[in-house]
């Protein structure tokens, strides 16, 4: 990876994005130093222009950004950084320091699609049809789909076990339309767990 160091007096930006669900985090700026470091110990180091000194985020509120990947653009002057945070990344306790977390991703976007199937009365959908039956048929339908996960997790067709976890997701999806919750709302419950 050859970054041009010569512009903006050894500086070149860096954009860090949740590695997971895209989201830019936030935008700071590296020198050559600070580079080598995020390289070496696997955790974002910044060179701060208001310090003027290298920087590693999460230094004093262990809040750290651990690299999974660093692409460099087409100028060779920019980087972007694929990151787990640990923790809010903005000082001000946002997750993003361009705002609060936004979902992104597929899964998502089929959550919307569900949503507005059964929000629309889209005639002749499926998602409506078995929205329509009421809720036990529903959660019916949600377990029929996890116990055929289970039978081909036993087995060895990678292809039916993908396609039995994908109607699983997606009948799960229509479950949480069914009782008025998002896959947001679950998250949350998911990260209380996991930062206790």
């Amino acid at each position: 990876m050859k970054i041009d160091f010569t512009k903006n007096n050894g500086l070149v930006p860096v954009i860090i994005q949740d590695y997971l669900t895209l989201q830019v985090l936030m935008l700071g700026y590296m020198n050559q130093e600070a580079f080598e470091k995020t390289q070496k110990e696997g955790k974002v180091t910044f060179f701060s222009r208001s310090k003027d000194r290298l920087w590693t985020k999460g230094e004093t509120s262990n809040h750290f950004l651990w690299v999974k990947d660093i692409k460099i653009d087409c100028d060779n002057d920019t980087l972007l950084i694929k990151a787990s945070p640990e923790g809010p990344t903005c000082h001000t306790g946002n997750y993003s320091c361009f705002g609060e977390q936004t979902p992104q991703g597929f899964v998502y976007k089929l959550q919307n699609v569900i949503s507005d199937r059964i929000d629309q009365k889209t005639e002749g959908s499926y998602t409506y049809k078995l929205y329509r039956k009421g809720i036990n048929k529903v959660a019916q339908k949600v377990g029929e789909e996890a116990v055929e996960v289970v039978i081909e997790a036993k087995d060895h067709d990678e292809t039916l076990f993908k396609n039995e976890a994908a109607d699983l997701l997606y009948h799960y999806l229509i479950l949480l339309k069914a009782k008025g919750f998002k896959l947001e709302d679950i998250e949350t419950v998911l990260k209380e767990r996991h930062y206790k």
